[in-house]
């Protein structure tokens, strides 16, 4: 098979549109495939002298189904290097958003046919682009190629990195909305950690705040899945969904109630409240895929950390016990549950049959714990300030007494 090889001698752009015209008429027969070679040949150099790069684009992109199908990857890698270079010809932002989308999408059309190369395409024209829209869909279409091709590990790393994106790229909310849906839905799909998926589930919901009903009534869906996903994991024991207009619509929606009241009785009641809750909505609970085991043990886990808030920072072992509905023997083991998840720092005395909490995670982290977090930390600052001055004095006066005893010396 031919290599396409670019040469110093010549720009690559016209060996690249004979190689791939040639491929393209390969069934025809020399006599009608010449002629046609020659011809986009001969289209392609008028293109380049006339500076339309994007008819020279859309020429070269003519080929591409054929390409993918009948080259190595390295040819084809080469073949699409000359085709991504045409953007560093182009000045207008505009121009270079054009031609990005043709090759972008042309790269998308069959996101299930070789997915790593066609992404790896895309991540070397995001890389040759300027323009911070142009980068913006060629990221969107890359994405969307590696969650329908189900190559979604390729992207997943660039995740890390969406807060530095979102400062370059400079995108409106409605973009903002899909893209933080999108990451949400591949990271779902890769079955990475649910923790990952659910920050980008609700970065999308935060999206939402004092639109018209008609907006965020297509936030609901995706609300519910939050919901639900926070209920099911076995790792996650704090949000801020109740702070969010998104799913705080769904307190009155006749479909959807019941599932913002569950959201209610994880993030602000116990136990109790929980088992009343799925005796009265167990077919709910199924239709979704809780597993009430599941639910048992997050939901006592919550309770505690909900008992270890208090002011006194001390839970007798007897108030565990009836809060968890658990015997006098599996108080410790619970504890110890919580202090493994991280919910809870603390020291058991056994002898006084009470738990010490010395640091306690917060269920909820809305406007309350940041305005409660602000007053510890006005607290503790004036109580460093108040010791530094009075080290500063204790300072003075020690090096007062040490002059007097010298001058008496004297």
């Amino acid at each position: 098979m031919t290599t396409v090889v670019p040469t110093s001698e010549e720009d690559p752009v016209l060996p690249v549109v004979r190689f791939t015209a040639e491929l393209s008429w390969a069934d025809a027969g020399p006599e009608v495939a010449e002629p046609q070679v020659t011809r986009l040949c001969m289209e392609a150099q008028e293109c380049m002298v006339m500076g339309r790069w994007l008819d020279l684009a859309s020429l070269m992109l003519t080929s591409a189904d054929i390409v993918f199908s009948k080259v190595s990857d390295k040819d084809l890698e080469c073949i699409f290097t000359v085709i991504c270079n045409l953007v560093s010809k182009l000045e207008n932002p505009n121009e270079e958003l054009d031609v990005a989308k043709l090759i972008s999408t042309k790269i998308t059309q069959q996101p299930t046919d070789n997915p790593a190369m066609r992404l790896k395409i895309l991540f070397s024209l995001y890389n040759l682009l300027e323009g911070p829209d142009s980068r913006f869909f060629v990221y969107m279409q890359a994405l969307n190629l590696a969650l329908n091709g189900k190559a979604t590990d390729h992207i997943v790393p660039s995740f890390k990195k969406i807060d530095s994106f979102l400062k370059e790229w400079n995108i409106g909310v409605k973009d903002q909305r899909n893209l933080f849906l999108t990451v949400a839905n591949a990271l779902k799909e890769n079955k990475s950690s649910g923790k990952d998926s659910f920050k980008f589930l609700t970065k999308y919901l935060a999206t939402f705040s004092d639109e018209d009903s008609y907006v965020m009534s297509e936030s609901k869906e995706e609300a519910v899945h939050a919901i639900i996903e926070f209920v099911k994991a076995p790792d996650l024991f704090q949000c801020d969904l109740l702070d969010m207009p998104a799913v705080g619509q769904l307190e009155k929606d006749a479909k959807y109630a019941l599932v913002y009241q569950l959201l209610k009785v994880f993030l602000t009641l116990r136990l109790d409240a929980y088992l009343e809750f799925q005796a009265a909505n167990s077919t709910l609970l199924k239709c979704y895929g809780l597993v009430h085991e599941d639910c048992i043990t997050k939901i006592r886990l919550m309770s505690l950390v909900d008992l270890g808030c208090n002011e006194s920072g001390l839970i007798p072992y007897a108030l565990i016990k009836d809060t968890l509905r658990i015997n006098d023997e599996e108080v410790e083991l619970w504890v110890v549950k919580a202090i493994t998840s991280k919910l809870i720092d603390c020291k058991m005395d056994q002898m006084n049959q009470v738990v010490i909490v010395s640091r306690c995670s917060e269920r909820l982290f809305g406007q309350q714990q940041w305005h409660s977090l602000r007053s510890k930390l006005a607290l503790w600052r004036r109580n460093v300030a108040s010791l530094i001055s009075s080290i500063q004095a204790n300072k003075v006066v020690e090096e007062g007494s040490q002059a007097m005893q010298g001058i008496a010396i004297r």
